[in-house]
């Protein structure tokens, strides 16, 4: 079979791409230009192809390896790397603060040079969270009035209370005068909505621990990290370094990340966490729930506009 070039494996913009990976027990190669993984039954060995040029992140959790021309293969189509703990999280190792980042030196230059256009400026890098706060609000709105799956759930933006609020999160990012107003803000609601889940789903027991074992709060974690994993690949696409942050803290490593994944993580990890949690759901069946919901509600387009239109913002006024 012949090699394709990187070019070849670059035609499907990461905006678009569906897939992304964990993968366990297994072994990543590179055979006959195709990258695989290979898992060993009792009886025989089975491989499975990996379509790279519609991959974004591929996550390796325990019982992993994978091989150096794996790796060059990856990293010609632009596909992130990242080793993980079961389920998805911890994340252990990686290199550009989280992950491991294809080294390509030949990404745009315009969104970066955008983006510390008005980093540097306390007020407008302010202004820059209220507006990826408001795109997070304005994105669960839509989400949860659109999707039938949701409404029957539960998760209606016909109930009040709801509606109640995310209307007065919306008023306390107008007046947060600093970041830990906005940090605030985003806790306040955040507890809401947990609170709200757990009464959809009949948890009404529910707490947000990270190191809780019930489903509810790895289902959660989980999910979470594969929004850190499409947000890092965001990022990486645009040619912005992930400590240049407008919210969870300058000196917090990768904190830009964070920033990006808070646009779609309440209005899709968090409801299907508690959905699949109430149908015990298995963390496979979980994440391809997550999975597509995200291609669904075109999570990736909304990474890449509001973080394209924030470094560009500049040129606009």
């Amino acid at each position: 079979m012949k090699d394709l070039s990187p070019s070849d494996l670059k035609t499907i913009l990461h905006s678009k791409r569906a897939n992304l990976y964990l993968l366990e027990h297994c072994r990543v190669m590179q055979k006959d230009g195709r990258v695989l993984y290979l898992t060993e039954a009792k009886k025989e060995k089975q491989f499975f192809n990996i379509p790279i040029a519609n991959t974004t992140v591929i996550l390796l959790g325990n019982g992993t390896s994978i091989t150096q021309a794996a790796v060059r293969m990856l990293a010609q189509a632009g596909v992130l790397i990242g080793f993980c703990g079961g389920g998805g999280t911890p994340l252990y190792m990686g290199n550009a603060i989280e992950w491991f980042t294809p080294q390509s030196e030949y990404r745009p230059t315009e969104y970066l040079q955008g983006w510390l256009g008005f980093w540097f400026d306390d007020e407008q890098r302010l202004n820059a969270a209220k507006t990826l706060q408001h795109a997070r609000l304005d994105y669960l709105r839509k989400v949860w009035a659109k999707d039938r799956d949701l409404k029957v759930a539960g998760f209606d933006m016909g109930d009040l209370a709801l509606s109640t609020a995310l209307d007065s999160s919306r008023k306390n990012i107008d007046r947060a005068m600093k970041t830990v107003d906005l940090l605030t803000a985003e806790a306040q609601l955040t507890k809401q909505l947990y609170k709200f889940a757990a009464r959809s789903t009949n948890m009404k027991s529910f707490t947000r621990e990270h190191e809780a074992t019930d489903k509810a709060n790895g289902f959660l974690n989980h999910g979470n990290y594969l929004a850190y994993g499409m947000a890092a690949t965001t990022l990486w696409v645009l040619g912005i370094p992930h400590g240049f942050a407008v919210m969870h803290g300058k000196t917090r490593r990768g904190a830009l990340v964070f920033d990006v994944a808070d646009l779609i993580k309440d209005a899709i990890v968090l409801p299907w966490a508690f959905i699949c949690a109430k149908e015990n759901a298995t963390e496979q069946e979980f994440r391809q729930q997550c999975l597509q919901a995200f291609t669904d509600h075109k999570a990736l387009d909304v990474m890449f506009d509001q973080v394209k239109a924030l470094a560009l913002m500049q040129e606009k006024d």
